[in-house]
């Protein structure tokens, strides 16, 4: 994920890039600006609308200046998995991002609202999360004609990783620290005795006004 003085550049540019939301019938100035914040997504690269956003998580701040190095995982077990950041490790269900840092999880699930994302390039959209419907499945959709690729932000890589086996087969210990830093847009690494799940990763840089108490 992004250091900190990358967080503030985010912010600056996407300022610097947003345009009128005009075909999504929006107004830019019911969106309340936040520092920037990370939602992980699951979908299609080339879809602008889909199912399951209840999959889709959020970072409320950025994971990766809180993240533990893949060295350092040995230590973070002695002291009962509490991570410098406080956060919890969680054996059954981790995270790893693009330059081998041990993630906290992101809160799930994604709440319902109106989301100013981009992926730091050229394109700035609304993200909308629809309430979920009788059968707990949750609409989601991207303003402008807007994929879900032109809001991603490639340089970040996320996956999650849960046991494939037993509990224990699974281990950041077996995480090959050579595959990092992953690339921009690669897949990240498998891990021996995971199942692994990778996700896109959107910066969120405002929020509905009347959304904005759901995301703080």
């Amino acid at each position: 994920m992004r250091n900190v003085l990358g967080a503030i550049a985010a912010i600056a540019i996407a300022l610097a890039v947003v345009r009128p939301i005009d075909a999504a019938g929006v107004d830019q100035a019911k969106f309340t600006r936040v520092a920037p914040q990370y939602i992980a997504a699951l979908a299609d690269p080339g879809a602008t609308s889909g199912n399951n956003a209840q999959t889709w998580g959020l970072w409320r701040v950025d994971p990766g200046p809180r993240g533990v190095p893949l060295s350092s995982y040995q230590r973070l077990i002695e002291v009962g998995g509490v991570a410098p950041a406080n956060w919890k490790f969680d054996s059954r269900d981790w995270w790893l991002e693009e330059h081998g840092l041990i993630m906290e999880k992101p809160a799930f699930p994604l709440s319902p609202g109106r989301y100013l994302v981009t992926g730091d390039r050229e394109t700035v959209a609304v993200l909308t999360v629809h309430r979920p419907d009788k059968d707990g499945n949750q609409r989601w959709e991207l303003s402008d004609r807007a994929t879900l690729y032109d809001v991603t932000h490639l340089a970040c890589r996320s996956a999650r990783y849960s046991p494939a086996t037993s509990q224990n087969a699974c281990s950041p210990a077996n995480a090959p620290r050579a595959a990092f830093r992953v690339a921009p847009g690669r897949p990240m690494p498998p891990v021996d005795g995971c199942n692994k799940q990778d996700y896109a990763v959107l910066i969120v840089i405002g929020v509905a006004a009347e959304d904005a108490n759901t995301t703080k």
